[in-house]
């Protein structure tokens, strides 16, 4: 009687594991793969996650959407004004670990290049806890690239930032010249990316 009631229960509990495994597959695939893009941050080598087609960003041989913002010394700045430089366009907020980790890298690297190449950092100003934060962060870590507040979260529909750091390479002649990065960047890194630049 015992060993009926075991081999009954038993067969119920492997009858709910196949049915809770068959409707996780079912909403796993709702998503089809013609629908989403494998997107792979690379930062230190981990992972990739399955995204919207949507969410791929501005790519190579796309205009770069302009903008206009105010720096973090209340100037105004226009995307398209820079028309004629190599930009490197870079969506920080300054409590994000990876965008900590990279920006004494974007420091040296501007150092370096910055006749040739303008480094423009967009602050999620939404983002912050307080806008004095950016302020505080830029002048403790002695950063001297432009830096740019996005207080309305205007630019993460058309340039498509929904991680931290999210960086575009853009040609003089105001055109996406590489891919998207998602995830932090080394200098060498930047410096690749820029030597294959018009």
């Amino acid at each position: 009687m015992y060993k009926r009631i075991f081999a009954l229960t038993l067969l119920l509990v492997l009858v709910g594991l196949v049915i809770a495994n068959v409707i996780q597959d079912r909403v796993m695939n709702n998503t089809s793969e013609e629908d989403a893009v494998l997107v792979d941050d690379g930062s230190m080598g981990q992972g990739a996650a399955i995204a919207p087609a949507e969410s791929v960003g501005v790519e190579p041989g796309e205009p770069a959407p302009d903008f206009e913002l105010e720096t973090l010394e209340g100037d105004s700045f226009r995307l398209s004004d820079l028309q004629g430089k190599k930009v490197i366009l870079n969506f920080w907020y300054s409590w994000c670990p990876p965008c900590i980790e990279e920006m004494p890298e974007i420091q040296e690297f501007y150092n370096d290049y910055q006749d040739e190449v303008e480094v423009v950092a967009v602050n999620m100003t939404k983002h912050e806890n307080q806008l004095s934060d950016v302020g505080d962060f830029m002048e403790e870590n002695e950063h001297t690239f432009t830096v740019l507040l996005d207080k309305d979260d205007n630019l993460s529909d058309p340039y498509v930032v929904y991680a931290a750091p999210t960086t575009y390479f853009i040609g003089t002649d105001g055109i996406v010249q590489q891919p998207r990065r998602i995830g932090p960047m080394d200098y060498e890194f930047m410096e690749k990316m820029v030597q294959e630049m018009d």
